[in-house]
């Protein structure tokens, strides 16, 4: 008998259900949710910081704003 198959007939009719997470406090599905959230925050923050190291090292010193030798 496959893993799956045993898995199967030992939950009997919770099989395929979510599950929750940690500890019960999550959900599966609110576990994914705070893993996108994050991810598009991260990706946020690279981004901003991007645009701060252009500002700061192309267009601040054209205008005067940091003297860079």
């Amino acid at each position: 008998m496959g893993d799956a198959k045993r898995r199967k007939t030992q939950l009997g009719d919770k099989y395929g259900q979510t599950q929750p997470g940690l500890g019960g406090l999550f959900t599966q599905e609110r576990m994914a949710q705070f893993i996108q959230w994050t991810t598009r925050g991260a990706w946020i923050g690279i981004g901003t910081v991007v645009a701060a190291w252009v500002v700061i090292r192309f267009i601040g010193p054209s205008f005067g704003w940091w003297h860079v030798e």
